[in-house]
């Protein structure tokens, strides 16, 4: 059976068919690193991963990209506000970043660019597209050309002549030397107290569509086979990418398939930054060692093209469904595996893998996968009961804790850490101690309850924005 997928760009499940046999180029659009990664970027994290792991799985020689925006209009405000230095405050949140993904068990991409690493390339590209008659510059700026672009419009389905200047909060709806107001910025002059570079047109920085086009073309070459990202991103984020990377370069289509996440859903809203109504992946994680493969779990039993919708009730399911479906493995030693088909359980194990393979093949449906899993987890607890041969059952278990592996999950907790969520209001008065110690520049006390706590289990980090801490890695 093949592999399908829904493409956003022609609103249709295709064949996945790479552009290279047996090698994927897939780009996915990162953070902006100016505040706490919430459960809606651990979200797309987990989806993506799921995605990338499945192709390995298929035999796909997967080459990730997934970027930081590390220069970006929210980080310089945030940076001002806390008066560092927006270099401080991005580098700390990629730290940070790192270690969340690392804690969900999110497989690290091939690369992580960054944006403030590729400036030579954005500019050669904007000269490129000046050249090509696609953008223009205006005191210190650089804008694209909107309605140059014959197909602008074409992954969101919006009709140019209905669209509305500064349809993002990104785009300058107040730049009026622009030649029309749907034109979006290549390249903004600098400000004053802003980070800017050297240019042709004067000192400044990247807007922030260009960033992930040279990017991604810088490391994946003049196509990609997968872009990713958030269903918030389609426009103008990706509409503007498609439009630049392809007036550039030539060639179209920019990407043969877009994949998009939906959001994570709060009380009936949107989970982000801007409404307020957040769960950081730091809370998630302080809920106990196995948070995370819980969280995974939960994600699982939707399709990555839905809203997730967080409650305590679905959180707390999520655990129980973990735990029966770990049970199948309660005796399970992956050394002592052996190698035969399974003998008696031969037919349940390939039924299980082809169950599992049909329903990922189906645009990575991880809730029929999932379902199949526990369908198989069942016959190995029934066959267990019924005095199966261990050799046969140790098979059976081998095979369910490798698809379980495809979908990111664990066939066991983590070792056991300290109940953090019963500590949490001690260990944040700690901090807020630590943190008065530090100011009255005390160290040696502030070092002692750092010191003190990591022999307890807890991991502090200290960052531009104040000290946050987690568990320990077990």
């Amino acid at each position: 059976m093949a592999l399908r997928v829904y493409n956003t760009l022609t609103r249709r499940k295709e064949e996945f068919t790479p552009l290279e046999p047996g090698r994927v180029r897939m780009y996915v659009c990162g953070l902006t690193v100016y505040g706490p990664a919430h459960i809606g970027h651990a979200y797309m994290a987990i989806s993506f991963d799921i995605i990338r792991r499945y192709l390995a799985y298929r035999g796909y020689d997967v080459v990730h990209m997934q970027n930081f925006t590390d220069v970006d209009d929210k980080i310089i405000t945030r940076a001002n506000e806390l008066g560092i230095a927006p270099t401080a405050l991005a580098e700390g949140y990629i730290a940070e970043w790192l270690r969340d993904a690392d804690a969900l068990n999110v497989l690290p991409p091939t690369r992580y660019p960054r944006a403030t690493e590729e400036i030579g390339g954005m500019i050669a590209m904007i000269e490129g597209l000046i050249a090509r008659g696609y953008a223009y510059p205006i005191a210190g700026d650089v804008y694209f050309r909107v309605r140059r672009f014959d197909g602008y419009g074409k992954l969101s389905r919006r009709n140019l002549d209905d669209l509305i200047a500064g349809a993002s909060e990104r785009v300058d709806p107040d730049a009026e030397q622009k030649e029309d107001p749907l034109d979006f910025a290549l390249w903004k002059a600098a400000k004053p107290g802003e980070p800017s570079w050297a240019s042709p047109w004067g000192p400044g920085r990247p807007g922030w569509h260009i960033e992930c086009s040279v990017m991604a073309l810088e490391h994946l070459g003049g196509q990609l086979d997968i872009h990713g990202g958030g269903t918030d991103l389609i426009f103008p984020h990706h509409e503007n990418e498609i439009a630049q990377s392809e007036a550039y370069t030539g060639h179209a289509p920019f990407a043969r398939y877009w994949l998009h996440n939906e959001m994570v859903q709060l009380r009936g809203e949107k989970m982000s930054r801007s409404l307020g109504n957040l769960i950081a992946v730091r809370e998630l994680l302080a809920r106990g060692a196995d948070s995370a493969q819980a969280f995974r779990f939960m994600a699982l039993t939707g399709h990555y093209d839905t809203p997730l919708t967080w409650s305590e009730e679905s959180f707390q399911g999520a655990r129980r469904g973990l735990d029966r479906l770990r049970s199948a493995l309660r005796d399970f030693d992956p050394a002592a595996a052996p190698l035969g088909d399974g003998g008696a359980m031969a037919p349940r194990i390939a039924r299980a893998e082809d169950d599992f393979r049909a329903a990922m093949d189906d645009d990575f449906n991880t809730a029929v996968a999932l379902a199949g899993l526990n369908d198989f987890a069942r016959a190995i607890n029934r066959a267990r009961d019924e005095g199966a041969a261990p050799g046969d059952l140790a098979a059976a278990q081998a095979k369910l804790a490798a698809l379980m592996g495809v979908l990111g999950l664990t066939p066991a907790p983590p070792a056991a850490a300290p109940d953090t969520l019963a500590a949490a209001p001690f260990i944040e008065l700690l901090l807020e101690t630590r943190a008065e110690l530090r100011r009255a520049k005390q160290f040696a006390l502030s070092d002692r309850i750092r010191d003190r706590l990591s022999d307890l289990g807890i991991e502090v980090e200290d960052t531009p924005q104040g000290s946050t801490w987690r568990p320990a890695p077990g």
